[in-house]
């Protein structure tokens, strides 16, 4: 018989606790939620004060009895589920179903699954806190409420299987929104001047920037490219000013689970769910040898910033060892806790900066040893010195007018030597030298070349952009992300166009009946102000009950306008223009999870589907008689193959041109590069200048 019972929510973190705690404690796993609301019906009372009604999960039976068996045996349980609200309302349900005291000591948590974190904590047991549970139990039947009222009549007026929710409703019409702008966007022309000049041995390059005594000049016409060129005279060129300065620049914290998500996505290419599937492993633990099994990172649900000061201290030591005094930040930089921001615990970072990525990639597989490599990157250069930019602007003068160049040098590279954040538009700082120039320095023009642009849209949305601006908008919170992106794209709203989220029809529908008859679900205002309720019922300034309330009795307004006005919607398919080979019916368009196919309009009688095959108006060059077209693989990466195949078996990662090489007369393809492409052959080594 074991003196203490110790609950876990999943076996890996059960049998890496009992190992760190002993043969006084048994450490067995509640697999989750052990109660929710029926999914069959409502599960709340609104007219008693929205009291729930839980119900043990189906399937749950034989894991209860075996917790209830071994509660009864031991002295003492404690609830040792994930820190955070969910993690609080399992640790309740359990005390509940298991009649353990909630004012008891009963609740214990840690931030990290390492033996000296779990030994503490459980030095330090506590209450169960209710603020916390009630944060839990008023976002769940607020969600309740939204959807088990929208959904049915989505299902009466749209189509069977939709759904409606807080969080989702407003990803949904962030994307359709954006969609809009991009349909509504009229290119504007502009222009710009560049120019190559030399000084001796030296070449650089300079754009026009103003006439001499204005502010710097827009070119939206050749016409205004012409003015200018003709107040130019003669290839010399003066310098008029030359600007040095140092700058300097911030290493970016540690990871919080959106940041996490994105520049998984960027550098990566995770989506949001596989980030945070490696993530728990990461975090629940790894069997490293003949270490045993050890959690290799902190809780990855956080929105906080927060680094203890122990792990600042280890992080300090190894910067030091590795890199040297000069390479330690100088002070501890606060970081800015955003409004929105529970700081219920520590940012996501290693368990132990000496155990550096290499040390334990045999352990690992290859995404769990990326992801780690990531995330321990980022931790510790976060506690590493600002990096230090000399840069330098150039003013060169021919007549009235004015060019400019500007370059910037890597005096000291500080945190940029182990690590630099991605971004989604602009490329990463690189070192682009300017020679020593001075003012009154002779330069001379080697070539001035007009090119014309137009302004383009807003780009869609990507994962990571979506995740950003979810979060900048206050909408959701950490665990809710990867499920909200799920959720939309299984449901049709939206579909994944070259990794960019593009609405449905049926998006579009559901999202203006919702605008119309449900106005404040779909008011990012409104939804943020929810979260911060719901913050505010964490930290006991308000009643749950007085929320969901408030909330309840505008709604119940709208809903009873939209089940007497709402009409039916029929989403009509869209002819393919093509017959069904097997039984000759109208082939249609469908939007699937993954985007459109062709399908029989003689569903269900007849399930033929097919692909929609893109042909790019290129003959294929190893048989001479088919056509390329595009084609994706099973992890829906595009490459390019014939459209005789299997007869014919050639395939292509990089697009093929309809031009041929004009110095082989080989296949020319656009090979992507980090930004942009680069048109190269495949026979020869001809390559042409890479296009942005």
């Amino acid at each position: 018989m074991s003196d203490f019972l110790v609950i876990v929510e999943s076996p890996a973190k059960a049998k890496t606790i009992e190992r760190y705690l002993g043969n006084k404690y048994k450490v067995k796993a509640s697999m989750g939620h052990v109660r929710d609301l029926p999914r069959s019906q409502m599960g709340v009372n609104v007219e008693n004060s929205f009291e729930p009604k839980y119900i043990t999960i189906r399937g749950k039976g034989p894991v209860l009895k075996e917790l209830k068996s071994a509660a009864k045996k031991a002295k003492k349980v404690f609830l040792a589920a994930d820190p955070d609200r969910e993690g609080e309302a399992i640790a309740w349900h359990l005390a509940h179903t298991l009649d353990v005291d909630i004012s008891s000591d009963c609740r214990v948590v840690f931030n990290e699954i390492t033996k000296d974190a779990i030994k503490e904590s459980f030095k330090h047991p506590r209450p169960i806190n209710m603020d916390l549970v009630d944060a839990q139990q008023a976002r769940r039947i607020l969600d309740r409420l939204v959807g088990y009222n929208i959904s049915p009549l989505l299902w009466k007026k749209v189509k069977k299987g939709l759904s409606a929710g807080r969080v989702q409703s407003i990803a949904v019409r962030l994307i359709i929104d954006r969609e809009n702008e991009i349909k509504a966007f009229v290119p504007e022309e502009y222009w710009t001047i560049d120019g190559e000049f030399v000084k001796g041995k030296d070449h650089f390059s300079a754009s026009f920037h103003s006439l001499k005594g204005e502010n710097k000049v827009e070119l939206k016409s050749e016409k205004d490219v012409e003015g200018i060129l003709k107040q130019m005279n003669g290839d010399s060129f003066k310098v008029v000013s030359v600007t040095k300065k140092e700058r300097k620049r911030n290493p970016s914290p540690a990871f919080i689970t959106s940041s996490l998500q994105q520049e998984a996505a960027r550098k990566l290419n995770f989506r949001a769910r596989k980030t945070m599937m490696l993530a728990q492993q990461l975090y629940e633990g790894i069997e490293l040898g003949s270490a045993g099994t050890i959690g290799l990172i902190t809780y990855m649900r956080t929105d906080s910033t927060r680094i203890s000061e122990i792990a600042q201290k280890e992080a300090a030591d190894y910067i030091r060892n590795e890199y040297g005094e000069n390479y330690l930040k100088e002070e501890q930089r606060k970081e800015k806790k955003q409004s929105n921001a529970q700081d219920a615990h520590e940012a996501i970072r290693p368990t132990s900066t000496l155990r550096d990525p290499n040390s334990v990639k045999q352990y690992l597989s290859r995404d769990q040893f990326r992801l780690y490599k990531l995330i321990w990157e980022r931790f510790l250069a976060s506690q590493m010195a600002q990096a230090v930019m000399d840069t330098m602007s150039v003013d060169l003068q021919n007549g009235t007018v004015i060019f400019r160049a500007t370059g910037s040098k890597i005096k000291f590279p500080g945190f940029m030597k182990l690590y630099v954040e991605g971004t989604d538009d602009q490329v990463e700082e690189r070192d682009k030298m300017l020679p020593d120039l001075k003012e009154g320095d002779e330069v001379f023009k080697k070539d001035i070349e007009p090119k014309q642009h137009f302004t383009q849209p807003p780009p869609r949305y990507t994962e990571a952009r979506l995740v950003k601006t979810l979060e900048e908008l206050g909408i959701g919170r950490p665990s809710t992300y990867a499920p909200t992106l799920d959720t939309i794209q299984k449901r049709g709203y939206v579909a994944l166009d070259n990794k960019r989220f593009v609405p449905t029809e049926l998006g579009e529908i559901c999202n203006e009946l919702m605008l119309e008859f449900f106005p404040d679900i779909l008011d990012v205002e409104f939804t943020a102000k929810m979260e911060q309720d719901l913050d505010n019922v964490e930290d006991g300034k308000v009643r749950w009950v007085e929320i969901i309330d408030g909330f309840y009795q505008e709604f119940e307004k709208h809903l009873t306008i939209a089940e007497k006005e709402m009409q039916s919607v029929e989403i009509k398919d869209e002819p393919a223009g093509e017959d069904c080979e097997l039984c000759s019916s109208p082939m249609v368009f469908k939007m699937g999870r993954y985007g459109k196919f062709m399908a029989c309009s003689n569903f269900p009688d007849c399930r033929n589907t097919k692909a929609i095959v893109k042909e790019i108006g290129v003959t294929c060059p190893k048989c001479k008689e088919g056509n390329i077209i595009e084609r994706k693989s099973k992890k829906k990466r595009i490459f390019y193959g014939c459209d005789t195949f299997p007869g014919c078996e050639f395939i292509s990662w990089d697009k093929p041109l309809p031009r041929s090489c004009p110095k082989c007369e080989g296949l020319l393809v656009e090979k992507k590069l980090k930004k942009g492409v680069q048109v190269q052959c495949t026979e020869c080594d001809y390559k042409e200048e890479p296009q942005s």
